[in-house]
């Protein structure tokens, strides 16, 4: 029964690991989603992030 469950476990995890083109479109996807978010909110989120340093310093 142990051999059953580790021989179709073994299965199931070879053949998901020879998927290396999707798992690398995912991966410079989610990359350059970051990018781009980054470079739009990113000045939006320094000047949050300023404002709020200024009103703690400024008590």
């Amino acid at each position: 029964m142990h051999t059953v469950i580790c021989r179709r476990v073994y299965e199931k995890v070879r053949s998901d690991a020879g998927d290396v083109p999707g798992w690398v479109l995912i991966t410079l996807m989610t990359a350059g989603l970051v990018i781009v978010i980054w470079g739009l909110a990113g000045p939006a989120l320094a000047n949050v992030f300023q404002q709020a340093i200024d009103r703690v310093t400024g008590f």
